[in-house]
């Protein structure tokens, strides 16, 4: 599994160009803009713009179109941070089974003591312990560490592409 990861992180350099990168921003401020006004912010046409989208679509720069939804207001106020040991040999499929579950936000795979974080969104505490229970009751969970955080200062998902470049 480990050599399958690597390759994905070295065939992350899909060929981008500067037209790529300016749809993609205009696509991360507003997801629903149609292909005519990509073009006019663009500067081109809507044929390429609509050929530069799908092509971004099936190499998988592209992979979904969403919403962002203020998560205390939609009733989950509790933002969590737990991180996993997992037994040798069963992690993937450990991180798999938990990242099924529907309040978790994100499973990042880590170096060091631990080997996976995990981030969840919860109503209550009540439903934080549920889901800590749930991880340690899995047979391949040696230990688990949580913290809740008390402030969230930044959460996005997306990283700004433009900005990244000027640097």
């Amino acid at each position: 599994m480990i050599s399958e990861r690597r390759q994905t992180v070295k065939q992350s350099n899909v060929g981008l160009d500067k037209i790529d990168f300016q749809i993609i921003t205009q696509l991360q401020q507003n997801s629903r803009l149609s292909f005519h006004r990509l073009a006019n912010r663009t500067g081109v046409s809507i044929g390429t713009v609509f050929n530069r989208v799908k092509a971004l679509e099936s190499k998988g720069v592209l992979k979904g179109y969403t919403i962002t939804l203020d998560s205390v207001k939609v009733g989950y106020e509790l933002t969590a941070i737990t991180l996993m040991q997992v037994e040798g040999g069963h992690l993937v499929e450990t991180e798999n089974e938990i990242a099924k579950t529907p309040h978790v936000v994100a499973v990042y795979e880590l170096m060091g003591d631990y080997d996976a974080a995990i981030i969840t969104k919860s109503r209550d505490i009540q439903e934080l312990n549920i889901f800590i229970k749930t991880v340690l009751a899995h047979p391949y969970v040696r230990r688990t560490y949580t913290t809740i955080a008390l402030n969230v200062i930044k959460e996005d998902p997306q990283i700004s592409l433009l900005a990244c470049q000027q640097k």
